[in-house]
């Protein structure tokens, strides 16, 4: 019997909650879906990511206004994927979306392919799917860094580097010293690597080292606000990059076909990640975007039904 696609038979839904960092700072976390984020300033707020449909997004908002009944003005988006961007529907006229330049640039190239694929892959994170009515776009756009003064609080939005995507961006509180990472960095769960850049995404997180906050958020997985366990979430998620993309050199260096190469990777990685969640989820594409940035092919194919019906095929079948 075929295994089920992807996280098709993942139907439990874990609860939002939200974690208080300083006086006007908040994460939200349920379990290992994505995390979002919350600033409060002077006269209006900052969002960090929408969720993935209007639907999932009304509940984040639903919690943030047992918070604060201030106007959300911006939605800062860490990355593009549906998961962080789709839900932007609900949120009020007037609010306005900020993403990397990079982000923008695969909104265009990819968005619509990415979105269909997402929701395919995880249905249950796409609760309320038939809301949305279009790609969510950023209204302004940032090079490399750009700073929101809300009061006396700054947001920085750092674009990074090519990690997790092209268009990483980490959202900076200096002042409070909490860093959402985004999908840069998971807490003990497997990072998702089919639109990634494997070469230079230890690159990025050492970056995020560099900043040295007091608080991470990742983007799954509860909040992190000790040094060393910063440093483990950061060291992790390296060490799983890291093992994922020599195990797939070797693979092509044997000559191995991919369900042979994926076989390879996976007793590479089971015995440091083997129990971690969403390891099932994301082997078989972490699995081609290794085998593909390892055999020279720099920017990540994009994922469409067909590529997905054909790269499952492939694995499953005898």
């Amino acid at each position: 019997m075929s295994k089920p696609f992807a996280s098709t038979a993942d139907t439990v839904k874990p609860r939002l909650e939200a974690v208080r960092l300083s006086d006007n700072v908040y994460a939200f976390v349920s379990g290992i879906d994505p995390t979002n984020g919350l600033v409060v300033g002077k006269d209006c707020c900052v969002v960090v990511d929408t969720r993935a449909t209007p639907r999932l997004a009304r509940e984040l908002i639903a919690a943030i206004r047992e918070i604060t009944d201030k106007p959300i003005r911006y939605v800062a988006l860490t990355h593009y994927h549906a998961v962080r961007t789709m839900g932007f529907g609900a949120f009020d006229q007037g609010c306005e979306v900020i993403a990397s330049a990079g982000t923008r640039e695969l909104i265009m190239e990819r968005g619509q392919e990415d979105f269909e694929s997402e929701a395919r892959r995880f249905p249950r994170l796409f609760e309320g799917v038939e809301e949305i009515t279009g790609l969510t776009w950023p209204l302004i756009t940032f090079p490399e860094r750009m700073s929101l003064w809300l009061g006396n609080t700054e947001v920085q939005l750092i674009s990074a580097g090519r990690a997790h995507t092209a268009g990483d961006t980490l959202v900076w509180l200096p002042r409070e010293g909490v860093l959402w990472g985004g999908d840069v960095t998971d807490n003990h769960t497997i990072p998702y690597m089919g639109d990634s850049y494997p070469g230079s995404w230890p690159t990025v997180l050492d970056t995020v080292r560099a900043i040295r906050p007091k608080v991470l958020v990742p983007g799954r997985n509860g909040v992190v606000s000790e040094p060393r366990e910063i440093g483990r979430v950061l060291d992790e998620t390296r060490s799983y990059v890291e093992t994922i993309t020599d195990a797939a050199g070797a693979a092509v260096a044997a000559g191995e076909p991919l369900k042979a190469a994926a076989a390879r990777i996976r007793a590479a990685l089971t015995p440091s990640f083997g129990d971690w969640p969403l390891f099932e989820h994301c082997l078989p594409f972490n699995v081609v975007r290794a085998v593909d940035f390892v055999s020279g092919i720099q920017h990540p194919r994009i994922w469409t039904a067909e590529r997905d019906a054909a790269m499952w095929n492939e694995l499953q079948g005898d």
